[in-house]
């Protein structure tokens, strides 16, 4: 008889769990793998998937404004937010029985409840109120959202709440400047709901390139969306149906309703680390190096609960890197250099390598190159709305250090990119490749010109 009841146990079954435990599978190992709410973890359930859902929802607002210079005429628009909601949970009950086949096509024994450890080894199934043992266990139970401790926070959402109104506001307060607070904020703002978007630092998206940042900031404006800096709510208080947010410096500004996007904290509260000796680190969140491995021997964790790199595609990543190394013979190191990225905000913004002033703390010399351009399409449409795009290269070895664009489909874009930058391509490979127009993407084989900043009188 085997010593365990299983050879890896995982808690958690979003994205990355799920991958490990279906990959490990595939090794022959005996898997189990344990989930409380639903399978398919923040991504599909209240994350990325509905999320993209809600934004292609809320773009049909301008869209429809656009065709009317492509010779289009269109009668009486009317958007209902109940027929999108019950569209996006059924396409998540979809997404989330299809992690559960796929992780049942492998072999792997999937559990519906609440684990938490006991020891190093075992295991409580709260919702079966039983205990199992496991060679190996992994960790992979995400994030959760954060909420500051002001006066009347109750009456505050976040994003986890906002995919489940039951019914759109006419006002809504965003409160946060990363990538979840900017793309709720458009998305609410192309819903037709008067939307006010505050953040406590001097410019939205901290960690962003700078250009893209300020571009944002206008280019949000522009679509009739409040952004207010330097603000941060100090208390919230509820009056009849409306909402009364006092900011720190004073402002009272009435809405009727507050949503959060200050940050994500990783979810290990009643885990049980303690018990079986796991450490976390001083941000709270699970310490691994650079194998997903914690301080205790059988014992590995990854994605958003180590708090490393928190996208999807980095757990996923993640958890082949963990597979290969414990079950496929081959140590991987979890590499998080030059990870493209996308922000759903509107206009979209895609990413991938250093931004500017990342480049310049690093490098001696840089050259800049930049296109800051008016879209083929809004010849037409006769919409105010601007594209940028960016280049950073080593001017010493001529290797393109970064790239970023801001307008539509920068995500589609910057994913081919990626995998040039990843390559260590130069800015004379960019050159040689031809372009395909009319595309806006051309315009990154088509720079010539280096950017030089204005000087200062």
């Amino acid at each position: 008889m085997p010593e365990y009841d299983f050879d890896l146990f995982v808690i958690g079954g979003g994205s990355g769990g799920v991958r490990a435990g279906r990959m490990a599978a595939g090794h022959g190992v005996r898997v189990g793998i344990a989930e409380e709410f639903r399978y398919g973890g923040t991504c599909v359930i209240r994350g990325c998937v509905p999320k993209k859902l809600f934004v292609y929802a809320s773009h049909f607002s301008e869209e429809f404004e656009d065709a009317a210079g492509f010779g289009w005429h269109l009668g009486e628009r009317r958007f209902d937010w109940p027929t999108l909601i019950a569209n996006k949970d059924r396409e998540i009950a979809r997404l989330s029985a299809l992690y559960e086949r796929g992780l049942a096509n492998a072999g792997a024994s999937i559990i519906h409840s609440r684990a938490e450890l006991r020891d190093a080894h075992t295991l409580h199934l709260s919702t079966e109120n039983r205990t199992v043992t496991a060679e190996k266990i992994l960790i992979a139970t995400g994030g959760w959202p954060s909420l500051p401790k002001i006066p009347g926070i109750e009456h505050a959402i976040t994003s986890n709440e906002a995919f489940h109104l039951a019914q759109l506001p006419r006002r809504v307060m965003v409160v946060g400047g990363g990538y979840i607070a900017v793309e709720f904020a458009g998305i609410f703002n192309g819903l037709g709901v008067e939307t006010k978007l505050v953040y406590r630092g001097a410019e939205i998206l901290r960690g962003f390139d700078m250009d893209i940042r300020t571009m944002l900031r206008r280019e949000m404006a522009k679509k009739g969306l409040e952004v207010r800096v330097n603000a941060n709510p100090a208390k919230i208080e509820k009056r009849g149906d409306a909402l009364l947010v006092t900011l720190e410096d004073g402002a009272v500004i009435e809405t009727g309703c507050v949503m959060y996007a200050t940050g994500r904290k990783p979810n290990i509260a009643g885990l049980g680390l303690d018990a079986a000796g796991v450490a976390v680190n001083a941000q709270g969140a699970i310490a691994v190096d650079a194998y997903s491995h914690t301080n205790v021997e059988n014992i590995w964790a990854l994605g958003d609960v180590t708090d490393r790199v928190n996208l999807t595609p980095v757990a996923i990543h993640e958890a082949m890197c963990f597979v290969s190394t414990v079950f496929g013979g081959k140590a991987l190191p979890v590499d998080h250099e030059l990870i493209p990225t996308a922000v759903f905000s509107q206009p979209g913004i895609g990413t991938c390598g250093l931004t500017e002033e990342a480049a310049r703390r690093r490098h001696k010399n840089i050259d800049i190159y930049k296109a800051d351009f008016r879209p083929m399409k809004h010849t037409l449409s006769g919409r105010d709305e601007r594209m940028l795009m960016k280049l950073i290269v080593d001017a010493d070895t001529d290797r393109v250090l970064g790239c970023h664009i801001l307008g539509a489909d920068a995500g589609e874009i910057i994913q081919s990119l990626g995998v040039a930058i990843k390559m260590g391509a130069t800015k004379a490979d960019f050159d040689a490749t031809m372009a395909v127009h009319p595309t806006a993407a051309e315009e990154f084989v088509t720079m010539r010109e280096k950017w030089t900043p204005p000087t200062v009188a």
